[in-house]
């Protein structure tokens, strides 16, 4: 099954305030393992940089200013993302922005029966817990040494990660293929040679040698008080 892990970044909390969206990332999960296939921009959002949201993720209207505004790029993120099932850390935050922005430019929103909600599912497995990216990602040993700040591409590969593991993660011998039917065609192929006939092979001879018997009992005499000499033989 294809899944859309996305994250966001904005120039605040919510778009209903007059903020924006200011770079968006995704990555492309099949069958729960990341295929290498991303989608990343960043948007000039066409007003200022509160200087709280720039300490958050260090995008200054300097550096955006160049950037495509959002009408730009919604086509091929459209595109992107299909009609797959779409996976954000509360996921109602990127939702919100991302549908905000999609109707400025005359888009149908998407539907929020595609959303899935990573925040929600950490809640549920590890109640009482810490449930931030961070922590799940130290909960679960994954690397986060590059994340000095928040970065939605990067958020978004860390996120896949997470998700994966709050599915129950990478099961030993799960059968990765490109598709569901080459993944039955292994997977009858290694049923099939399971049930095999194996060839039957006569027993190897492992008893000691004249010569070994006689080395040992050689190395027995030169034991000092072995253990056994004190429960003489009935």
């Amino acid at each position: 099954m294809r899944e859309i892990v996305f994250d966001t970044e904005t120039t605040g909390l919510s778009p209903q305030d007059g903020h924006r969206l200011v770079e968006i990332g995704c990555v492309e999960i099949f069958n729960r393992v990341q295929t290498g296939r991303s989608f990343h921009a960043y948007i000039n959002p066409e007003r200022d940089m509160p200087r709280e949201a720039e300490a958050v993720h260090g995008l200054s209207m300097t550096f955006l200013s160049d950037k495509p505004c959002f009408h730009a790029v919604v086509d091929d993120l459209i595109e992107f993302l299909g009609d797959s099932p779409l996976v954000a850390h509360n996921a109602t935050f990127d939702f919100a922005f991302l549908n905000w922005e999609l109707s400025q430019c005359g888009h149908v929103p998407i539907s929020l029966a595609r959303m899935v909600d990573t925040l929600a599912m950490a809640r549920t497995r590890h109640p009482g817990a810490k449930h931030s990216l961070d922590a799940l990602c130290t909960r679960y040993g994954i690397d986060r040494s590059q994340r000095i700040k928040h970065g939605a591409l990067l958020d978004a590969e860390l996120l896949a990660q997470v998700y994966v593991e709050l599915c129950g993660g990478r099961q030993i011998g799960l059968i990765l293929a490109e598709t569901p039917a080459a993944g039955m065609q292994l997977a009858e192929s290694a049923m099939s040679m399971a049930r095999a006939p194996r060839p039957v092979r006569p027993p190897r001879p492992h008893a000691a040698s004249p010569e070994e018997l006689a080395r040992h009992a050689t190395f027995i005499q030169k034991l000092v008080d072995p253990l056994w000499a004190q429960f003489p033989a009935a």
